[in-house]
């Protein structure tokens, strides 16, 4: 993941990363850190915004409400995609486009494809509000360049399919065995009628092997 942006990401939520791309870190693990969901067969993220730092005079950040803006004024991550979202809602801007990446286990991450930012809120529950971001899946993925080809990202690909999917391949790419740039490839894709809902229709491969599959896709 952080080969694939060219930075070390520090933080879940990541408003025009450099000037460029928005980011999001999600997971929808037990015990997660935050209320991430997945609905619509896939097509639909919920995001939970995040909480203030910990510090020595934040021991439960839980307990507080999650925060628009710093102390200084500034908007902070929450605030401005809140931003973006009510911008786009409100017929000013286009949607915003997120890149999203999902932690399956401790030090794997996939990605899960672009998302437009279509919505977001603030909820109030267990005495405090947290804010909440709607997110529809593109239908053509990432913006294509001249190094990067666009691969299909048309369905999310439940969790514990994708770690059967890891389990069964041992984390390698079943064509060369790389470890690198890993991707959840649709046996029989998507827009063919395959599905996102069982490990036998999906295989890893590095980025150079889907898109050769791609590619040759009859």
């Amino acid at each position: 993941m952080c080969q694939e942006e060219g930075v070390n990401l520090q933080r879940g939520m990541n408003f025009r990363l450099h000037g460029k791309q928005s980011i999001f870190l999600m997971s929808v693990r037990e015990n997660a850190p935050y209320a991430d969901r997945v609905e619509e067969d896939g097509t639909v993220l919920i995001y939970e915004g995040h909480d203030i730092p910990r510090s020595k005079d934040v021991l439960n950040p839980k307990h507080l409400d999650q925060p628009m803006r710093n102390p200084s004024g500034s908007l902070t991550q929450n605030g401005l995609f809140f931003e973006a979202a009510n911008k786009y809602k409100n017929g000013k801007e286009q949607a915003e486009k997120v890149k999203v990446y999902e932690k399956i286990k401790p030090g794997s991450w996939t990605y899960n494809g672009t998302f437009n930012l279509v919505d977001a809120w603030i909820e109030q529950g267990n005495g405090r509000k947290v804010f909440k971001f709607k997110l529809l899946i593109t239908e053509d993925g990432e913006e294509k360049n001249n190094t990067l080809r666009e691969l299909e990202h048309n369905r999310l690909i439940p969790t514990h399919v994708k770690l059967e999917v890891w389990k069964r391949g041992n984390g390698k790419c079943i064509q060369c065995g790389s470890r690198e740039n890993l991707h959840f490839d649709h046996i029989l894709p998507y827009s063919k009628g395959g599905t996102s809902l069982t490990e036998k229709n999906i295989q890893l491969l590095c980025m150079k092997h889907n898109i050769s599959k791609k590619d040759n896709i009859q």
